[in-house]
């Protein structure tokens, strides 16, 4: 039993090196299609044209990270994708204007969470079948309900109010 684990266990390695090596390389290019803005007690989705630019920069282990949305004159957001710590899957996302989103590499996923003016947003990059998947979660940044008694047995649970989603499916150009 002992062999099949130690197996299993360099399998599982190989195979998350595997998976990281291939992030960025293979996403690099220019992708687009169509976001859908879902907000908490609306029932239909706002739509807006997305677009996402990866492409390697000036420098080893840094890329663009090129957001528009609509029109590149309407919302183009030119960010820069660095790599920080790649043993331990973690990037940035550089917005040049002071603002560094952490961003870490989970289960072949890009994924981040911060918080700017009183709403969290937790979003994930993934590749499924050639099409680049992206997912903003918005959420209320202070509690909306605290429950429990907190004490050892039933501690306190901070709620929060999820305010929307956004969903998009890119293809690459």
């Amino acid at each position: 039993m002992k062999k099949f684990l130690a197996v299993f266990s360099f399998i599982i390695s190989l195979s998350g090196l595997s998976q990281t090596g291939t992030f960025p390389q293979n996403w690099i290019g220019n992708w687009k299609g169509e976001l859908q803005w879902f907000k908490t007690g609306v029932k239909e989705p706002q739509t807006v044209v997305m677009e996402l630019r990866i492409q390697p920069a000036d420098s080893l282990n840094k890329y663009t990270w090129h957001l528009i949305y609509g029109l590149p004159k309407e919302d183009s957001r030119p960010y820069t994708l660095i790599a920080k710590d790649t043993a331990k899957g973690h990037w940035i996302i550089d917005e040049n204007n002071g603002i560094v989103l952490d961003q870490f590499w989970v289960a072949n996923k890009l994924c981040g969470a911060f918080t700017v003016m009183n709403s969290t947003i937790i979003n994930n990059y993934w590749l499924d079948n050639d099409k680049l998947m992206v997912e903003f979660f918005t959420i209320g940044a202070k509690p909306s309900a605290t429950t429990g008694k907190g004490n050892n047995e039933v501690p306190f649970v901070d709620s929060y109010r999820v305010n929307g989603y956004q969903k998009a499916v890119l293809a690459r150009q």
